[in-house]
C-alpha cells in the first residue's frame, strides 16, 4: 500500500483561485430537497468535479445554514448557487439558454445512466428530487430527458447526495475524456 497523499500533493486551491478554475457546462437543479445535509454533501461534491453551479428550488434549504455548511466543508462558498421559487423557473430558463435539461427519476422510457452519452458541447443541467417524492411530475414532463440509475436491490432508492455524486462522477468521466 501507498502512503496518504499530502495536501500539497493533493493540489488544494484556495476558494478565489477555485472560482477561477474553468468549470465543466453543468448545473445541478435540486427540486424541493428537505435535508440541509443533502444539500451540503450535494455541494461539497459539486466543489469535487467542478460542476459551475447548483439551482436550488422551491423548499431547498440555502446556504448560510449550519447542517449545510457541516457537510459541505465550505463549497458552498466555492460553488455557484442560486435560488427559484419554483423548479419549474428554473428549468424553463436553463432550456432557454440551451441547456439539456435531464431529471434523474425513474419514469417509463428512461435511459440507464452506463447508456446516457454525455456531449461535452452540449450545456448539461441534471434535476434531482425529493428525498421522498423524487422529481415533480411537471419537471419531468419539461425534461428534455429522464436518466435512471440502475439497482437491483429491494429500495430501488438513493439517498440524493448519494444519487448525486454517481451522476456527477459519470459526468465529469464523460467529459474530461
Amino acid at each position: 500500500m501507498g502512503l496518504k497523499k499530502s495536501m500539497l500533493e493533493l493540489h488544494r486551491v484556495g476558494v478565489e483561485e477555485y472560482r477561477q478554475v474553468a468549470k465543466l457546462p453543468v448545473t445541478l437543479v435540486l427540486d424541493n430537497v428537505r435535508s440541509e445535509m443533502n444539500v451540503g454533501s450535494v455541494f461539497r461534491t459539486a466543489d469535487a468535479f467542478l460542476i459551475e453551479r447548483i439551482c436550488l428550488c422551491g423548499i431547498t434549504p440555502q446556504p448560510p445554514k449550519s447542517e449545510i455548511h457541516k457537510t459541505a466543508l465550505g463549497a458552498e462558498e466555492s460553488v455557484s448557487w442560486q435560488y427559484y421559487p419554483t423548479t419549474l423557473a428554473a428549468v424553463e430558463e436553463l432550456k432557454a439558454a440551451g441547456y439539456l435539461v435531464c431529471s434523474i427519476e425513474q419514469v417509463h422510457d428512461s435511459v440507464g445512466l452506463g447508456d446516457f452519452a454525455v456531449d461535452v458541447n452540449q450545456p448539461l443541467a441534471i434535476v434531482l428530487g425529493n428525498e421522498v417524492k423524487g422529481v415533480s411530475q411537471e419537471v419531468v414532463d419539461a425534461s428534455d430527458r429522464c436518466v435512471e440509475i440502475p439497482q437491483e436491490g429491494t429500495k430501488h432508492s438513493l439517498n440524493i447526495s448519494c444519487c448525486a455524486a454517481i451522476v456527477m462522477w459519470h459526468v465529469y468521466h464523460g467529459m474530461r475524456l
